[in-house]
């Protein structure tokens, strides 16, 4: 691997990068870097995201914080079929389950990496050989008030779930916008959360994702669909 790209020094500099990656393919990328393109992304789930982050300079890696924090933006890949609609679910970051008394809407992961996203969309249709899947134009995007009222919303309804230690019970249908999911490589990881009885018992972690209608509106106001 060639060496990293520096830290971008201010938002120009962050936007510039990411308007001139917009039209090549991961395979360009990746052959910059001298990074090997898996043949698929079963087992490479967030190959497209770090090769993204390292052609941009993000310095967070797996830490709880935002990928640009001197820049206070979140770098989220975003897989987009033939007419511009998001093929997945986003990830936002881990839910946590245990110690949440007394927890904020303000003071959680979820509002600190929300607060401003660049959005890369990427070709994302299966039928496409992952090196020939090209990057679009970037959008950074600060979710409106409205927006953001309704991510908490969601979020405090959650919280309130688990912290009445019914996290079993909550399903991907729960949410308007955000929803929380089992996050994990498989179902043998496990982590405490809060029991019914107010103890504590072993689950699979959980994460928060944002629905795919709410992403496409994003896309689609941008883009103008």
């Amino acid at each position: 691997m060639k060496t990293k790209p520096q830290p971008p020094k201010d938002l120009h500099e962050l936007m510039q990068r990411a308007t001139d990656m917009a039209g090549l393919s991961l395979g360009q990328i990746s052959q910059l870097h001298g990074i090997t393109v898996p043949e698929n992304l079963k087992r490479d789930k967030g190959w497209v995201g770090q090769l993204i982050e390292h052609e941009l300079g993000a310095v967070a890696g797996s830490k709880p914080e935002q990928d640009f924090l001197h820049l206070g933006v979140e770098l989220k890949t975003i897989p987009i079929d033939r007419n511009g609609k998001p093929i997945e679910t986003t990830y936002v970051t881990v839910a946590p389950l245990v110690d949440i008394q007394g927890l904020r809407w303000q003071d959680s992961l979820v509002f600190h990496k929300l607060q401003r996203v660049l959005w890369i969309p990427i070709e994302g249709e299966r039928s496409i050989a992952v090196g020939d899947r090209r990057i679009g134009m970037p959008i950074l995007w600060t979710p409106s008030a409205e927006e953001f009222a309704q991510i908490k919303q969601d979020w405090e309804e959650i919280m309130e779930l688990i912290a009445m230690g019914q996290v079993e019970h909550i399903t991907a249908r729960h949410g308007e916008v955000l929803q929380l999911r089992p996050k994990g490589a498989n179902s043998q990881s496990v982590t405490a959360s809060i029991a019914s009885d107010g103890q504590t018992k072993l689950t699979n972690p959980r994460g928060f994702y944002l629905k795919i209608p709410f992403t496409q509106n994003i896309l689609a106001r941008h883009f103008g669909h």
